[in-house]
């Protein structure tokens, strides 16, 4: 046996060999090649799909529906200051029956487990339609380069997915723990009032903005948004920044500018929450005559996946090999789930995520195993339910 078939079949050799090369995002650092390599093994067709200065790949094997797509990404965050780590971060050492290394959790072994539980369904003839990988370089980075493009590209070849699985790593604690069947939205605000500035003893020939800012901030952050929704919390508004950079003691500043994140849940859209966000400021705007700008960047919409074959499949293979029913939230931040379900109903369950951006990342060997016996039993049931 070949190392390549060794790769395509051992998902634990195979996260190794992602994790040893250092694609932290933009770069990749031959980590797709990798991949590539140990998918066409198998039979896959495989096509990169660089935008600007990242690469991407996707991966196919099968014609027809129904299609079942693994999206993921093979880009990481920086390690950080790599002498604080037990082990180099890109040395992808195995020690105390766990797998060491920048994106073990997040997520070169789940997309290992993946490939190799494809290995294990195209052997055994389980394939009854088309099985893809849609895999990114940009999913830790700007995300503008990578799955949206690769949407678009798909859309534009007159290919279909009918259901995705995301490998982001789901579980909190312990496999079987969450499938995250959702996510909020999140929108990112500036505020900056604009007033006079003056010297502080003769405030009267000034107009200071920092009140202004600090009344439309407290009224915002103490509004409640909503009750929740469906599988959502509250949606929620952080302050995160408030910056006014007057070095001197003694002038009232001419401008203030604060920065703040909401996260919000599918009773809105970035859209209505911009409208909510100017209906709240306005008539304290108006009662303090102080001028101000509002720019919002929605980073995402919320969204819930409501499709219970496809969810039911999922949860009663995870159900199977770890003997946890599995709970069905929209909890944490956000992945590109977000742009994958305008084209398709999508899940994501991967590995247990606890020490996933941090020094000394890792996950337990074993569960890397059992994620490529959960995902094999996931291909196997869906071919067998969906296809015609």
């Amino acid at each position: 046996m070949s190392e390549i078939d060794n790769l395509a079949q051992s998902p634990v050799a195979l996260a190794r060999a992602l994790i040893r090369r250092p694609s932290v995002t933009p770069l990749d650092a031959g980590a797709l090649d990798v991949l590539q390599t140990a998918l066409t093994a198998l039979g896959f067709r495989a096509t990169r799909l660089p935008f600007e200065d990242i690469d991407n790949l996707y991966a196919e094997i099968g014609d027809g529906g129904p299609h079942l797509c693994f999206a993921g990404h093979t880009d990481v965050v920086p390690p950080g200051d790599e002498g604080d780590w037990s082990a180099p971060p890109f040395d992808a050492i195995v020690s105390d029956g766990n797998l060491w290394g920048r994106g073990a959790a997040d997520m070169k072994a789940a997309i290992a487990s993946f490939a190799s539980a494809a290995a294990r369904a195209v052997k055994a003839g389980k394939v009854k339609g088309r099985l893809s990988f849609l895999i990114t370089g940009d999913e830790e980075g700007k995300a503008v380069n990578g799955t949206v493009k690769m949407l678009e590209w798909l859309r534009a070849q007159g290919i279909d997915i009918d259901h995705c699985l995301v490998g982001e790593p789901s579980n909190p604690d312990a496999m079987g723990d969450m499938i995250k069947v959702g996510r909020r939205g999140s929108i990112n605000c500036w505020l900056t009032v604009t007033g006079k500035q003056g010297h502080v003893a003769y405030p009267h020939r000034a107009k200071n903005p920092v009140p202004a800012l600090m009344r439309k901030l407290l009224h915002l952050s103490e509004t409640p948004l909503d009750e929740g929704y469906e599988r959502f919390q509250p949606s929620n508004l952080e302050v995160t920044n408030i910056h006014i950079g007057n070095e001197a003691h003694n002038v009232i500043p001419a401008k203030a500018t604060a920065r703040f994140n909401i996260r919000f849940n599918p009773t809105w859209t970035g859209e209505s929450i911009q409208d909510w966000l100017r209906d709240q400021i306005e008539p304290i705007a108006q009662e303090t005559g102080a001028r101000y700008t509002l720019d919002c960047v929605v980073s995402g919409e919320a969204f819930l996946t409501t499709d219970m074959d496809f969810l039911g499949l999922l949860s009663a293979c995870v159900e199977e090999k770890t003997g946890r029913k599995p709970e069905l939230s929209t909890s944490g931040g956000t992945s590109d789930a977000r742009f994958i379900k305008d084209y398709a109903p999508v899940a994501e369950f991967g590995l247990v995520g606890a020490t996933m951006h941090q020094t000394d990342e890792h996950v337990a060997v074993g569960d890397i195993e059992l994620l490529a016996d959960i995902y094999e039993a996931v291909i196997t049931k869906y071919f067998e339910t969906f296809a015609q």
